[in-house]
């Protein structure tokens, strides 16, 4: 069953907004800088605000809308760059994760300020990695529901960058900001 109906979607996504700034701008943010790291639960709120968001679309298309690899011959330019934005979205965003390390990338082990591999491009692969992948879906399948659903990647993203950025300079303080100086938020230009 599909919900197409602007209202129904326009009420998932201010819930996610809502739910996202509780949990990373209060709920993340307290942990940071109170404990110094994210315990299990509040990594999984993470992790579900997330799974939530990139959900969200199912919602609102038909069921062949999860057949993105399907290029055949109907399908346009902006399908096949779509494609190809997806897998390099995919790849960067699991890489940075994989690279980085699965705790370190959900915030429960730190051991150092990383400004090597993906970081010495972007202070977060990840998220620019998963706006690549939604982007890429935009392209595939544009709708004035996917556009939302690219402004509510960018804004939820944003507040979890902005949670992590603010601990990350009370642990780090000069080197962190040196760091910013020369490592874009989420590309160099």
């Amino acid at each position: 069953m599909t919900a197409r109906e602007p209202w129904l979607f326009l009420f998932f996504a201010v819930f996610l907004l809502l739910a996202a700034y509780v949990v990373f701008r209060k709920v993340v943010r307290r942990e940071y800088l109170v404990k110094g790291e994210l315990s299990w639960p509040v990594s999984l709120l993470q992790m579900l605000i997330f799974a939530g968001l990139m959900c969200l679309p199912y919602l609102f298309y038909s069921p062949d809308w999860v057949n993105f690899w399907d290029l055949g011959e109907n399908q346009t330019g902006n399908a096949y760059l779509g494609f190809a934005l997806i897998i390099l979205g995919f790849i960067i965003a699991f890489g940075a994760m994989a690279w980085f390390g699965m705790g370190r990338a959900f915030g429960r082990q730190r051991a150092g300020l990383v400004q090597s591999g993906p970081y010495r491009w972007s202070r977060n692969p990840q998220i620019l990695g998963g706006y690549l992948l939604v982007i890429g879906v935009a392209l595939q399948r544009p709708s004035l529901y996917v556009l939302g659903w690219v402004a509510l990647y960018g804004i939820i993203g944003h507040m979890m960058i902005l949670s992590e950025e603010e601990f990350l300079r009370k642990l780090y303080g000069d080197e962190y900001d040196h760091f910013c100086k020369r490592v874009a938020r989420y590309f160099k230009g």
